[in-house]
């Protein structure tokens, strides 16, 4: 499998219109003492031919520098015929093999169109499509291997087509239209050649250089096998600038700029200045840099003024003695090469490194502490940069759990969370005919049991009054219930209302935020509200049975208002308390405190919506008392009910009748 930038092809144009000049000047004069009368030289400019042949031997300079191996260019030009200057050998993949062509070819021809008509860049693009279809020295191991593992070979190729047409728009999708046909009959014969190789995919990338450039136009897709865009440059530096942003597309690089190198002035060698200087290399060199260290991409990325891409500023970091624990282990290594060779500082970077010196280089952290995140050294004449893991060395102990992003310490519920990995511990069972439907259990009763699990102690309260509510927190998890754990769970909601009606503050195992034991009644007040609205949530959330929505009711019938508004009443559970002493009731660890009053809950549903209520005092004798043989008072037959759920029945209902009964008179006793 090769990428499309192992077999890349420049074609330039090397027609008549190449000749002309742009505005790329060349000062000729080069004395520096202009006395009276002095007159200088005109200054040279540069023809479209020198510009694009700079651009395109800078291309591969780079390519060259980064990869000395298995990036391959091949160079055509194109006038009256087609010029091939290499070929895909490795040894004629050198600039000194290509200037020797390119010097060999010479400027454009001078002259008309007339002069020229059989000058055209088709020789080029036919010339192109048969050298993308030869075997470079690494397919043609691959297609001729006795291995049978080694992957089908892929013919992936890009041609970088340099030129000239004044009708912008309908030459060059001309261009494309020949571009794809070439390339299918091309293709065609290479399926019937043991030697050829047809082309699998193929992008191309026209400049066309223009005076005033158009809007260019992104990739698209042409056919199945082909893609093209089109850049519309300047010719004076517009090329180069182009080919400089195109370059890390092709090859998947990135650009640093080494920022505050010392450097001594040429004219005054006492003082000196900071300079900078721009590298290209591969882009995973930054990896380490921008991913989860701790490094703010906006404030170390910047726009390259000028050209179309981005470039990370690294400062240059004066060698000290550094420690073990400050030097870090070293990542990945990857060459470099400056952007502008020819440029003073570059000369004077690279001489340094070469001469066996190394430079550390430092990124600022978000937080504004600085850490060093590269090395740069030459091994072997050559020189490469290191990317250094500036996040946790491998060599420390592992984080805490308690230790959150960006080392700021958390209130996890570390103990709950091991209890439960305790709880829910799978362990492999022989002799396990369903196994599926064993999973399935177990993932239900996750479900369940995290329904309502919060992360951290300053999210929950319940949780922290364990000591208040230790048998609701156990029991309620478990899938079934029996009576007496129905009993224990109720008998600690009852407690919660007697200590709320006492206004005894509850103390939390483990402080946090907003629950104290001690403060002023509002405090106090909402310290119970939040208890009891979560100790709902919780219980709404496990509620699977009938015994646990039987709790559910408990907690509602005990925190519900008053429909009327007017204050809770005060209830006697001594009787209710001590029937529950009598032989078959419960044991006697499991009595319930005496409690005088109930307050209302926050959580309790609206007026609209509530039945009427029960005091406690009939809940329990509803439920373990037995009824009383005698009959009721016929007055309760007609009795009136309540709002609250209460009787009244009218005595002496004949009293205020207007008919009188008439009394018999009594008899005379003669």
């Amino acid at each position: 499998m090769h990428p499309a930038n192992h077999k890349t092809i420049f074609l330039l144009d090397h027609t008549y219109l190449f000749n002309n000049d742009c505005e790329s000047l060349i000062e000729f004069d080069f004395t520096k003492s202009r006395g009276p009368g002095f007159i200088p030289l005109k200054p040279i400019a540069k023809s479209l031919w020198t510009c694009s042949v700079e651009a395109a031997i800078e291309y591969c300079r780079i390519v060259w520098d980064l990869f000395p191996t298995g990036k391959l260019i091949r160079f055509i030009v194109s006038d009256n015929t087609a010029h091939s200057l290499n070929t895909w050998s490795p040894t004629q993949q050198n600039l000194p093999h290509l200037l020797n062509g390119l010097a060999g070819v010479g400027v454009p021809p001078l002259g008309s169109p007339e002069q020229n008509k059989s000058s055209s860049i088709t020789h080029g693009i036919r010339a192109a499509v048969q050298a993308m279809c030869e075997c470079s020295d690494q397919q043609h191991e691959m297609r001729t291997s006795l291995n049978e593992n080694v992957p089908p070979v892929v013919n992936r190729c890009r041609v970088i087509c340099i030129t000239y047409q004044p009708d912008a728009f309908e030459d060059l999708n001309w261009i494309e239209k020949k571009f794809q046909t070439e390339l299918v009959q091309e293709n065609k014969r290479a399926m019937s050649s043991d030697l050829l190789i047809p082309v699998d995919f193929c992008d191309l990338v026209i400049l066309n250089v223009e005076r005033s450039p158009w809007e260019s136009i992104p990739s698209h897709k042409v056919s199945n096998i082909l893609t093209s865009e089109m850049h519309h440059v300047r010719a004076s530096g517009g090329i180069a600038n182009k080919l400089s942003s195109l370059i890390l597309r092709h090859y998947y690089l990135v650009s640093t700029t080494v920022t505050g190198i010392p450097m001594k002035e040429e004219q005054n060698a006492s003082s000196s200045a900071n300079y900078d200087v721009e590298i290209f290399h591969s882009a995973k060199a930054h990896d380490t840099l921008l991913k989860g260290c701790g490094v703010e991409t906006d404030q170390i990325k910047t726009a390259k003024e000028g050209f179309e891409y981005s470039t990370v500023t690294l400062k240059w970091c004066t060698p000290r003695g550094l420690t073990a624990s400050e030097m870090h282990n070293c990542t990945a290594m990857h060459r470099i090469t400056p952007v502008d060779v020819n440029s003073r500082p570059s000369s004077c970077l690279i001489n340094f490194l070469l001469g066996g010196r190394s430079v550390m280089l430092e990124v600022t952290r978000s937080g504004g502490s600085k850490a060093l995140s590269h090395l740069l050294a030459a091994h072997g004449g050559q020189i490469y940069m290191h990317s250094l893991a500036i996040g946790r060395s491998l060599h420390e102990d592992p984080p805490s759990i308690s230790e959150g992003e960006g080392g700021r310490v958390t209130d996890y519920r570390i103990t709950d969370f091991g209890m439960f990995m305790q709880q829910n511990k799978l362990v492999p069972i022989k002799g396990v005919k369903s196994q599926a439907n064993m999973l399935k259990k177990v993932r239900e009763r996750l479900d369940r049991q995290t329904k309502f699990w919060p992360m951290t102690i300053s999210s929950t309260v319940i949780f922290n009054y364990k000591q208040y509510l230790d048998p609701i927190l156990t029991l309620m998890l478990a899938p079934e219930l029996r009576d007496s754990d129905v009993m224990q769970c109720k008998q600690c909601i009852y407690s919660l209302v007697g200590l709320e009606a006492k206004h005894e503050p509850l103390h939390a195992t483990s402080v946090t935020p907003g629950q104290r034991g001690k403060g002023p009644k509002s405090l106090r007040e909402e310290q119970y509200r939040q208890m009891w609205s979560e100790l709902e949530s919780f219980l709404r959330a496990h509620c699977v049975t009938d015994k646990h929505i039987n709790i559910l009711n408990c907690l509602l019938e005990v925190r519900s208002k008053d429909a009327t508004g007017s204050l809770s009443d005060k209830v006697d559970l001594d009787q209710a308390l001590r029937e529950l002493d009598q032989p078959g009731s419960v044991s006697g660890n499991e009595r319930a405190s005496v409690i005088r009053a109930t307050t209302d809950s926050p959580m309790s549903p609206d007026h609209h919506q509530q039945v009427p209520t029960k005091s406690i005092l009939e809940l329990w004798v509803e439920r373990f008392c037995r009824q009383r043989p005698r009959q009721d008072f016929s007055g309760l037959t007609t009795a009136e009910v309540l709002p609250n759920g209460r009787l009244r029945a009218k005595l002496y209902p004949h009293i205020n009748k207007q008919e009188k009964r008439k009394l018999p008179r009594p008899g005379v006793i003669e």
